[in-house]
């Protein structure tokens, strides 16, 4: 049996058929811990559903789920926020109206899942998790605003930008980067890039492979490297458009 590992999941965007179709694949046991990089919610038809299955699940695994900005802005909304065009334009629209269809309890069972989401873990091999980046050069104990965990994008724009050649120690090497054994992110996808599987850039791993788009969902072994990758997720809702 396998057990004792510990496996980041990138951005689910609601598309709950990929989650259970590459936690199946990734055979996962009671052993195992899960951390979920954030983005529950916008894009496919089965928010309200996707929160109850990974509720049910925290009660069975060793859970660690991180805030998403999709999430942060599905709360706000939840808990009487001003209208959103733009956040209703990027996948608000299918959350939306998936809590429609849900009871008031649930909602303020999700609610609380909400107010409960990490801004950022650290493993007791300082290896960090959080869903987007952080911009302070003393690293994530002293970021001036929270938001800055869920919203950063420059964080992967910055190891994207490194010259391979740049060492830790040298003048230019980016202090930031310093702090930790391996920091891993979503939020921005590697379709982007024309990719579909994790990236690597310095000690940063981008798991988001683009489930909100055309891409699949994957959950990524932080010590072995391997991953598993449901279908692309578009194909489970082909009626629907995500994010596209």
């Amino acid at each position: 049996m396998i057990s004792d590992r510990t496996l980041v999941i990138g951005d689910i965007h609601s598309g709950l058929k990929a989650l259970q179709q590459v936690l199946d694949r990734a055979a996962i046991t009671q052993q195992d811990k899960l951390i979920f990089l954030g983005d529950y919610v916008d894009g496919w038809s089965e928010a309200v559903e996707t929160v109850d299955y990974l509720l049910q699940l925290n009660k069975t695994h060793h859970c660690v789920f991180l805030r998403g900005n999709h999430d942060a802005l599905c709360h706000q909304w939840l808990t009487g926020g001003d209208d959103n065009p733009l956040w209703f334009m990027h996948g608000g629209e299918a959350t939306v109206n998936s809590y429609h269809k849900a009871k008031a309890a649930t909602k303020k069972e999700h609610i609380r899942f909400y107010e409960n989401l990490k801004d950022y873990y650290i493993d007791e091999d300082n290896r960090l998790f959080l869903h987007a980046g952080f911009t302070n050069l003393k690293g994530v104990a002293h970021e001036y605003t929270t938001k800055t965990f869920y919203w950063d994008r420059t964080l992967w724009e910055l190891v994207l930008s490194i010259d391979p050649n740049l060492k830790e120690g040298d003048m230019y090497y980016p202090k930031r980067l310093t702090h930790y054994k391996e920091i891993y992110i979503g939020h921005t996808p590697v379709t982007r890039m024309g990719k579909t599987t994790p990236q690597n850039a310095v000690n940063v791993w981008n798991i988001d492979t683009g489930a909100a788009f055309k891409g699949p969902l994957t959950a990524f072994n932080i010590h072995t490297k391997k991953y598993w990758q449901s279908q692309p997720v578009y194909t489970f809702y082909p009626s629907e458009r995500g994010r596209n």
